[in-house]
């Protein structure tokens, strides 16, 4: 929600800042490249330290960082960009850890629909800042208000983290009783491994092309709906000194929360029902959700010169099949990867979809924008059709994901085996480069592979 506050106020903070749309673009890179850096400081200390506190601390520092890029004045563009990359460290410090703290409190079909829920968060959150920076704005007569909304919230959320959750042991739920307590690795044996997990590395390619989709579209879809408008002569433009409609920023947020609701639970519903005979379930759904939203994506912005309302419905479609993904890919991560390097894989997984994704993907979008723009007549068509052009990057990013996931699901038996393995008999990976372990072999020790022994 925080997130996106900006976002359905970015119209009015593009006149109050006198900034481009490569300028906007960056205000997202800027907060998304600061998340990406510190993610990996989190992943560490969240699989030697309490993540409890690592959590409260974290989401503390956001929500005073948020309420002062509230104040900042028109001259100082700068310092809103400085603030939103500061902001990248509340959501660090949660994304990395939480998603490990459900992993240890929940197993098997009950964790995925426990993350399913923590995973609403996510597109729902999204929607519901469109609709609080949108709607806030509105009844303040300034845009700066929509900033302060959520620090009052993340007070509330540290208060109900630091009282009613509890620190699990990690990996206690899925050891039998007679297993020994699995113990840390150094972070150069984490990376190693998860180096050499070959469905960790490509759904994580997946999701990144899940993040550069939803952080161009989170950016830049209310912006570019308002234009088409515009063009269409539904709406007047945006003229310096004037408030900017924010009718477009209202129904794209509850368009996200609606579909981020419908797509998480149907994605986690369709996998479900799918693994009782198809172990390979979770990545096809997720390669299916992602080859099916990119032409709904297309013909989205394809049609928005000549009808808002069919823009509207394909927007509508490709959001849903693109929500499939989020809690999917989550399960996956928990699952071939062993419980003492989750919140490292967690943190690396973020950096991956973040630098190859939502970090660039905005600025890159507004800096197409801005180039097309140089080449065209001024004119709000030209503005129209230069973020049109720019947009429809978007379907092609979307397919290469769904081919990463369909070479998820060509592996992900063997890993899933292999960390169940690792975490029944509470064996690490310190036994060499290979992942090995012991067995006797006419009376003597022979090391041999892990993937050996499975097969």
């Amino acid at each position: 929600m925080d997130r996106f506050t900006v976002a359905g106020v970015l119209p009015d903070i593009e006149q109050f800042f006198d900034i481009g749309d490569s300028s906007s673009g960056l205000i997202q890179t800027v907060f998304i490249s600061s998340y990406m850096v510190l993610a990996p400081v989190f992943g560490y200390l969240g699989d030697r330290y309490n993540r409890k506190y690592l959590m409260c601390g974290g989401i503390a520092f956001w929500s005073l960082v948020t309420l002062g890029s509230s104040f900042i004045p028109r001259e100082r563009f700068w310092l809103l960009l400085l603030t939103r990359g500061l902001v990248g460290v509340g959501e660090a410090s949660y994304s990395t850890i939480a998603p490990t703290l459900i992993a240890d409190l929940f197993v098997a079909d009950q964790r995925s629909r426990m993350l399913s829920v923590f995973y609403f968060a996510i597109p729902v959150g999204s929607g519901l800042g469109y609709i609080a920076g949108s709607k806030v704005k509105d009844m303040a007569g300034d845009w700066h208000w929509a900033l302060r909304v959520t620090p009052g919230l993340g007070v509330v959320a540290v208060l109900l983290l630091f009282l009613v959750v509890r620190e699990p042991p990690r990996g206690a739920v899925e050891r039998h009783s007679d297993s020994p307590p699995l113990t840390p690795t150094s972070w150069w044996a984490d990376l190693r491994a998860l180096a050499r997990n070959p469905s960790f590395i490509l759904s994580s390619l997946g999701f990144t092309a899940v993040a550069f989709v939803t952080g161009s579209l989170a950016l830049w879809a209310p912006a570019f709906l308002l234009r088409s408008r515009v063009v269409l002569g539904e709406t007047p433009p945006c003229l310096p000194g004037d408030s900017c409609s924010s009718s477009d920023s209202l129904i794209f947020g509850l368009i996200t929360c609606l579909t981020g609701v419908l797509g998480v639970g149907l994605g986690v519903e369709i996998s479900r029902r799918l693994r009782r005979t198809n172990p390979r379930a979770d990545p096809l759904v997720c390669a299916a959700g992602l080859l099916g939203s990119a032409p709904f994506l297309f013909l989205a912005l394809a049609c928005a010169r000549g009808s808002i309302v069919a823009t509207y419905i394909f927007i509508f479609v490709g959001e849903t099949l693109l929500s499939m993904n989020w809690a999917i890919v989550a399960d996956i991560l928990l699952y071939v990867v062993i419980p003492t390097r989750r919140s490292t894989a967690e943190a690396f997984q973020i950096v991956l979809s973040h630098l190859l994704g939502d970090a660039g993907s905005p600025y890159l979008i507004g800096l197409i924008s801005d180039r097309l723009r140089r080449a065209w007549p001024p004119s709000f068509l030209s503005e129209f059709r230069a973020l049109q052009f720019s947009l429809m990057l978007c379907a092609f990013v979307g397919a290469l994901g769904g081919a990463a996931f369909l070479g998820t699901a060509m592996v992900i038996e063997g890993d899933r085996r292999r960390a169940q393995l690792h975490v029944q008999a509470g064996l690490l990976h310190e036994a060499g480069p290979d992942d090995r372990i012991v067995v006797p072999q006419r009376g003597r020790s022979t090391r041999v592979p892990v993937s050996s022994v499975l097969i």
